[in-house]
């Protein structure tokens, strides 16, 4: 360690003070500008831009990169890709540690179902459409990496953090230059796609009267929705926010032990293995939070330690650090040759997510259908929190079983997801061989999901 004074002490801090300044300046530009305001555009995505916007300039007049300045220890900007990497394990994790009352009926365990299945399919859809599209673009480009489109659902299907993952995997396992910021700015295209193409809809279906706003609250807080009986205190010996973290950080510890004994029984995965860091984490999570249930339903243990509200503040905090790192992280000058191919990704990934989602609501979530659809439109282009900004605008105090099933449907989409993680491992070897699979996978996905309507109509005839 040097003297205090040095930037070796002070680098990490300065870096988090960068995205976190980011945010407040961005939340004041975002309350005073109306167009922004009415956007539904995250903060962390204007955060975000603002540093990479600011950066861009900074490397232009000086030819630096400026988080890799002495400033940042000379080392920013793998470490904002450090940061997004671990934000996306810890912000899942949290939400693995909420917990969910009430008895599910058949009916919504169909719907959480579907909604699980949806995500899959749609995941394999932009995998079809991305991938075909960076196949065609490498038969005219000059050395362009054709599983590029790969990287469309990781962006806009799962994100900052798996599109940063699996760029990773990309560059290093596979030679694809530039990957890393590659997944970043599909990542940031998604946020955007989310954002406007949500817009849109909503203002589309409210001119033609097929959509009622809901009526915005002021966002009180009822006692009951922060703290309950049987839970331990919020200030005892040990602050009950403190315990929160801690439990995070132990479940992601455990991750990491997990990790490591994978990687080493299986070598050639070890990159696969590390990239799966939030998958594993919500495996360790739900098992500390069942064993803990267990101690609490013995009576070995008088109160529960896990909050749903606190929880829920933790894993926005890091989605919100993840997002802006993400962006900020995203090296343009790497990128100059690509926009293009990016951007009709982009506007693809978009259509094509806004049309079959549509289809999906419309013809198995009759009950609730613009709730649905603007969820898993805006999850599925950004994250599940993207997905709950554009329901809140039709449905504020969530009186549809919409929220639940983002919730819920991780378990099946996790199930059915799990192979489409290795196939996008194979695409690079074999890209016409997992071109099919995907096709084939999607098939299938769509045989599960109308299954219903299918074999309701062969049973007619």
């Amino acid at each position: 360690m040097g003297s205090f004074w040095d930037y070796d002490v002070w680098g990490l801090i300065l870096l988090l003070g960068a995205l976190l300044g980011s945010l407040l300046i961005a939340n004041v530009i975002k309350k005073g500008i109306p167009i922004l305001r009415d956007s539904l555009i995250p903060t962390s995505v204007i955060g975000g831009l603002l540093l990479l916007v600011v950066s861009a300039i900074y490397k232009g007049i000086t030819g630096d990169v400026m988080f890799d300045t002495e400033v940042f220890n000379k080392n920013g900007m793998n470490t904002l890709e450090i940061i997004t990497y671990h934000m996306l394990a810890l912000g899942f994790i949290a939400s693995a540690f909420k917990t969910t009352g009430g008895k599910l009926t058949k009916q919504r365990t169909s719907e959480i179902f579907n909604t699980g299945v949806t995500t899959v399919a749609t995941y394999l859809i932009q995998a079809i459409v991305g991938f075909g599209i960076t196949m065609i673009a490498a038969l005219i480009m000059v050395d362009f990496f054709p599983a590029a489109g790969v990287l469309l659902p990781f962006g806009y299907g799962q994100g900052t953090g798996q599109a940063l993952n699996y760029g990773t995997i990309y560059e290093t396992e596979f030679g694809f230059d530039g990957g890393k910021s590659f997944g970043l700015t599909i990542a940031a295209l998604g946020f955007l796609s989310a954002s406007i193409g949500g817009v849109i809809h909503l203002n589309i279906m409210k001119k033609r009267g097929k959509l009622k706003m809901s009526s915005r609250t002021d966002g009180s807080l009822h006692t009951e929705e922060v703290h309950s009986d049987d839970e331990i205190p919020m200030q005892e010996s040990i602050d009950k926010m403190t315990v929160q973290i801690a439990l995070i950080v132990v479940a992601y510890i455990a991750a990491y032990f997990l990790m490591f004994v994978l990687g080493e029984l299986l070598p050639g995965m070890r990159s696969v293995i590390y990239g799966f860091n939030f998958l594993l984490g919500v495996l360790t999570a739900t098992l500390i939070k069942v064993f803990l249930n267990f101690l609490h339903k013995k009576n070995v243990v008088k109160k529960k330690y896990t909050n749903n509200f606190l929880m829920t503040r933790a894993s926005n905090f890091f989605f919100d650090i993840m997002v802006v790192a993400g962006i900020a992280a995203i090296r343009l000058d790497i990128l100059e040759d690509y926009w293009g191919i990016m951007l009709i990704l982009g506007v693809a990934g978009a259509v094509i997510t806004y049309a079959y989602n549509r289809l999906v609501a419309k013809t198995l979530f009759g009950d609730y259908v613009e709730e649905q659809f603007l969820a898993m439109y805006g999850m599925l282009t950004g994250t599940a929190s993207t997905g709950i900004i554009l329901l809140r605008e039709v449905d504020v105090d969530f009186k549809t079983p919409t929220s639940d099933n983002l919730v819920y449907q991780n378990f099946p989409a996790i199930a059915f997801g799990f192979p489409m993680m290795f196939l996008a491992t194979l695409a690079p070897d074999k890209p016409i061989l997992t071109f099919i699979i995907f096709i084939l996978f999607f098939a299938v996905m769509n045989v599960i999901l109308f299954r219903n309507q299918i074999f309701k109509r062969k049973n007619k005839k």
